[in-house]
């Protein structure tokens, strides 16, 4: 995967040497980073660079399995069925939103760190496996541990490479290459042509993105879908773009009411809380939490 377009700002230009770094060892990586700042981009990116770039990439999104099925679907059913961890085998496995698994999963997959063997339900049968584990996190796990939440022992496994992911805010020079990236995308995608008038794009350089590059493609998207002219114009811009940058204060209630925005139009176009939930690029956890601290109603 190439990431090259968006490495405009310091910040990128370190992250992207360490990633370059890590890829050279098969040793497992913990990314951490808001939702939406492009976690899974680092984990595709360290896995492309490395020498099992052939092999597969297995995404796992932690916080959509639960005990009752998750012995099946990780690590397979006796000698019958392979699970997900030996369908990684040779390749790269993503633990994304790693924090939200449950205390029973956290010990088999500390298990697993430890002798790298892979036990099927029913412990009649284990294999030895070559998996390269990248986990990802929103919340900082260190946190996590502090609150009881997240195994001590099984933190220190997974943090043996460290990559924070900084916020777009943080990296403004990579807002515009990014929408011109979406906008091909999309224009090439749905077979249309739009272009972005030079008033519109300065006041998108000057927006914060407090939803990140999830929310830049998700407006990208919006605006080709949603805009019968050629050109997008500042007009075509939801009010809460349009309106003066927001001062500190306000900050907070901002994200809210963009997070609540970005959840109910998910909803609406997907029809159920866990379609919804991938389409966001969250966990259905997450995005449960979500809506019950935005009053949104399942």
């Amino acid at each position: 995967m190439d990431i090259s377009y968006i490495i405009k700002s310091p910040l990128s230009i370190a992250l992207y040497d360490m990633v370059k770094r890590f890829s050279n060892f098969p040793s497992t990586v913990l990314i951490e980073g808001e939702i939406g700042s492009g976690k899974e981009m680092v984990a595709e990116t360290l896995h492309s660079f490395s020498n099992r770039s052939n092999m597969p990439f297995v995404k796992i999104d932690c916080g959509s399995i639960s005990d009752q099925v998750s012995d099946n679907e990780l690590f397979g059913t006796d000698r019958v069925s392979p699970g997900l961890f030996e369908s990684a085998n040779q390749g790269t496995l993503f633990l994304d939103e790693v924090g939200e698994l449950s205390p029973k999963i956290q010990v088999k997959l500390l298990r697993f760190l430890q002798d790298r063997e892979n036990d099927r339900a029913g412990g009649s049968w284990t294999k030895k496996l070559d998996i390269r584990i990248i986990a990802s996190s929103s919340s900082p796990l260190f946190q996590l541990v502090k609150e009881k939440k997240f195994r001590e022992e099984l933190y220190y496994r997974l943090n043996i490479g460290y990559i924070s992911v900084p916020p777009l805010r943080n990296r403004p020079e990579e807002i515009l290459p990014l929408i011109n990236h979406y906008l091909d995308y999309y224009c090439k995608e749905y077979k249309i042509k739009k272009w972005f008038k030079s008033e519109t794009l300065e006041i998108l350089k000057n927006y914060p993105f407090p939803g990140n590059i999830l929310e830049l493609r998700s407006l990208v998207e919006k605006l080709c879908i949603s805009t019968n002219a050629e050109y997008i114009l500042s007009a075509h811009l939801p009010e809460y773009i349009q309106a003066k940058p927001v001062s500190i204060s306000s900050w907070e209630s901002q994200v809210g009411e963009f997070e609540s925005q970005l959840i109910r139009q998910a909803l609406e176009i997907e029809g159920s809380i866990r379609k919804a939930a991938a389409r966001l690029q969250i966990s259905h956890a997450t995005l449960l939490r979500k809506m019950q601290k935005l009053g949104i109603e399942k």
